[in-house]
C-alpha cells in the first residue's frame, strides 16, 4: 500500500523570525503534503505561506478572507457550523481546499463530509484526545467514506498504529516542533516510520 503523507500543523506562531529556522528546518526534512499555519498575524501568514508553497506543500489557515487575500491554498475549519458554510462559500469557488477538524461525533464527521469538505480530521493539538478514539475514527471513516482522513499523532509512536489504521495524512503538531533532535529530525523519524508501515 501507498504510505500516508504527512501534514503538520505549527504551533501558534507570534514572531515569524524566531519560528523561520524550525519552519524551515521541518519543511525541509521530508515531502510534507499540507501545513496549518496557525498565525498571529497577517503578516506573519503572507511572510510564511510561500515558504511552504515553493516546496510543494499546500498551506492552510483559519480565515477565508485572509486565505483569499494572501494566496494561500484553503482553510481548515473547527466543527460543521456556520463557519464551515462560509469557508466552503468563500473557498469553492476559487477550487482551494476546506478541511474539518474539531469532529467531536461520528454524526458531526459524516455531516462535515456531507457538506463537500476535502478531508476530515480526528485529534488535533488543542482536543486532547484519547489516541485509541482517534485511532478506532479514522478506521471507521477509511473504511465507508470516500473524502480524505487525516489522523492527529501527539506523540512520533503513534505514527504506525493510525497508518494501519487507514488514514491518508498524519498530522504533527508538537511532536515535531518539541522534539529534544529539533523538528527535522521528527520530520525524518516519521517519514521512515510510514515507509516501514508502506513496505510491511
Amino acid at each position: 500500500m501507498s504510505a500516508p503523507r504527512l501534514y503538520l500543523i505549527t504551533p501558534l506562531v507570534t514572531d515569524a523570525s524566531a519560528f523561520l529556522p524550525s519552519y524551515e528546518a521541518a519543511l525541509g526534512a521530508a515531502d510534507i503534503a499540507c501545513l496549518l499555519l496557525r498565525a498571529a498575524g497577517e503578516d506573519i501568514v503572507r511572510r510564511l505561506a510561500p515558504i511552504a508553497q515553493q516546496g510543494g506543500t499546500a498551506c492552510l489557515i483559519s480565515d477565508p478572507q485572509l486565505a483569499a487575500a494572501a494566496d494561500c491554498d484553503g482553510v481548515h475549519v473547527e466543527g460543521v457550523g456556520v463557519e464551515l458554510a462560509a469557508a466552503l462559500a468563500a473557498m469553492k469557488p476559487q477550487q482551494r481546499i476546506v478541511g474539518a477538524g474539531g469532529l467531536l461525533t461520528r454524526h458531526e464527521a459524516m455531516c462535515a463530509g456531507e457538506a463537500g469538505v476535502d478531508y476530515v480530521m480526528f485529534g488535533g493539538p488543542d482536543e486532547h484526545r484519547d489516541f485509541a478514539e482517534i485511532r478506532e475514527k479514522t478506521a471507521w471513516w477509511t473504511e465507508l467514506f470516500n473524502p480524505p482522513c487525516v489522523a492527529y499523532a501527539g506523540v512520533l509512536d503513534e505514527i504506525a498504529a493510525l497508518a494501519v489504521a487507514g488514514a491518508e495524512f498524519i498530522a504533527l503538531c508538537d511532536a515535531v516542533w518539541s522534539d529534544p533532535h529539533g523538528p527535522a529530525a521528527a520530520v525524518e523519524t516519521a517519514k521512515r516510520s510510514l515507509l516501514r508501515e508502506a513496505a510491511a
